[in-house]
Formats: C-alpha cells, structure tokens, sequence
C-alpha cells in the first residue's frame, strides 16, 4: 500500500457514553494502521470539560484533551448517550465553527441528537439509536429521518448504536482505502459483515435465531411492524409459510412462551418506551401499541410493570 498521509479523526466523548460506541468508533482505526502496517489514522480522544467524562457504566476515560473546535482534524466523531437531548450552548457553537470548515461530522447514538441539536443535520437523512427514532422525527422535522443501521450523507454520518458505528467505520475505511483493507480489519474482530446500510434497527436482535430458525425469525419482524394493529397467530404462521400449530411450538421450544405472551410483551415494552420517552397521553399510546381500550391497556401494563401508565407518565413528565 503507498504511503499517505494519516488522517486525523477527533472522537468528542460526552458524559455517559457508551463504551462499546466508543471502542466501535476507534478500534477499527487501530486495525487499519496494524492491517496496513503503516499509520492511516491518528486519532484524539476529546472531552468538552476540563473533566474525563464517564461512561454509562461508571469507567472514566482519559481524554487526549479538550475540545477544540480550531483545531486541525480531517473528521470528527460526537460518541454521546442518554443526557445529550440538550446540549450547552457554547458546544452547538464550537460544533457549527467546525462544520463551516467543511468536514466530516459524525453523530455515534445520540451523537445525532448533538449534531442535530447544533443545526447541523437540518436537510441531511440520519439515524439515531432505534428507542428515539419517533421523538428524534418529531423534534427535527428539517431532518429526513430514516431507520436505517447507519447513514453517510456526504459529510454527515450518523450511526445507531454500538455495530452501526463498526460498520460505519468499515465504510469509511473501504471509501478511503479499499474494499481488501476493509475486509481485514472486520476479520481482526472475527466479524462478518452482513447488515447493509440501509437494513433497519430491528426491536429484537435475533442474533443465530435469523439462521437457525428463519420462519420464526420472520414471525417476529412482522410483530415489530404491526404493533397498533396486531396480527393473529393463523396470519403470521402465513407469512413464515408453517401452520398455526408449527409456530406454537417453535415458540415454546425457542423462546420458552407462547406467540401470544412474546407479541403481548413486545407491545407493552413499546408503550412503555413511549411513556418514558415522548410527551403522548395514555391513551395515545395505547391505541399506538395495539390495545382496543385505555383500560385494557392499564391492566396488561400493571401485570407486566407492576405501575400504572399513568404513573409512569407523571414520572417522565417531572423529570423532564
């Protein structure tokens, strides 16, 4: 491979970051310099404080140092989650005075929320974390907001979670280098490459199930789509081709419930993300998640959480 230049990625860590972000964002910089035997890519890691950020775990990082939006860099990459909704001020602004230098900005989880926060994803398609998709939409409506494991819109990239950032980088590193170097680095984490771009987030991650048992892998993606209007058992064993009886007992054999109990609980975790995470009423979520009354609703969800919706509506609203 000839000699280049290394590219310089700055990673900007805010509080409560994920630290599989974090290591999917730079640990595929790592292998591209081992897998080339030379330095592709240098990077920094940032924090916007004089204080090392911490994880969501509790892990303080040392940073490289701080944030500073003059410096010179070819990339920056915002890895943040949970409290980045609302963002300082003066970090929006030093964001928006790297943007105008015309570089690559990239949002890992709710890094999007930062960037998008900034102004700087207004007119561009992007992702966020599957959970924020719906609130994410509603708060940005200049965003083309897509479902999508990860997006490169020129020079705004977005990821999803923790793989979407891998793949990401994978992307970035076969654009800039090659599809051969690319596919070295993914087989340094034994990894195998499979989701396109563009695969939606799924609800459930079905891991083997997708291989081993891909009728009923097909039975769950249609309950991830039909959560306002349920389907019933005949309809979905139609979809995956098996009879009614076949896919009970798939279920039970696999998953240890019924289709019934598995679908019921895939609804009420919905309704109970939109509780805590959207400003909806009760009922609208109710209706939302596929239950025919708010009573209804209230009985299913205080068997499965042991709370009333209301109270967990109260709660989110205070800490808000």
């Amino acid at each position: 491979m000839a000699e280049t230049p290394p590219a310089v990625i700055d990673v900007l860590v805010l509080d409560q970051f994920s630290m599989m972000s974090l290591a999917a964002t730079i640990e595929p910089l790592r292998a591209a310099n081992r897998v080339a035997a030379q330095t592709l890519y240098r990077w920094r890691l940032l924090s916007w404080s004089d204080e090392a950020p911490s994880s969501s775990s509790g892990i303080t990082v040392a940073m490289n140092g701080r944030f500073d939006p003059d410096a010179a860099r070819n990339a920056l990459f915002v890895v943040a989650a949970f409290n980045a909704q609302s963002i300082d001020r003066r970090l929006a602004g030093a964001l928006r005075r790297v943007a105008r230098r015309r570089i690559s900005l990239a949002g890992v989880e709710a890094g999007s929320w930062v960037l998008a926060r900034a102004g700087l994803l207004d007119g561009y398609s992007a992702t966020t974390h599957w959970e924020d998709l719906e609130e994410f939409t509603a708060t940005f409506p200049k965003i083309a907001v897509v479902a999508d494991r990860f997006v490169m819109d020129r020079a705004r990239w977005t990821a999803g979670g923790a793989a979407p950032a891998l793949d990401m980088m994978l992307a970035m590193i076969r654009a800039q280098h090659g599809l051969p170097l690319a596919l070295n680095v993914a087989s340094v984490f034994i990894y195998d490459q499979q989701m396109p771009a563009t695969a939606p987030q799924p609800v459930v991650s079905l891991g083997r199930l997708a291989v081993t048992d891909p009728a009923l892998a097909t039975v769950i993606r249609a309950m991830e789509s039909h959560l306002e209007e349920p389907l019933t058992v005949p309809a979905l064993a139609a979809r995956a081709g098996i009879l009614p009886r076949t896919l009970q007992a798939r279920f039970r054999t696999q998953l240890g419930q019924s289709p019934h109990a598995f679908y019921l609980d895939l609804r009420l975790s919905a309704s109970k993300r939109m509780l805590e995470q959207t400003a909806h009423t009760v009922a609208v979520v109710a209706t939302a998640c596929g239950f025919g009354s708010a009573s209804a609703f209230a009985r299913a969800f205080r068997r499965r959480f042991g709370a009333n919706p209301q109270a967990t509506r109260v709660v989110m609203t205070r800490a808000g």
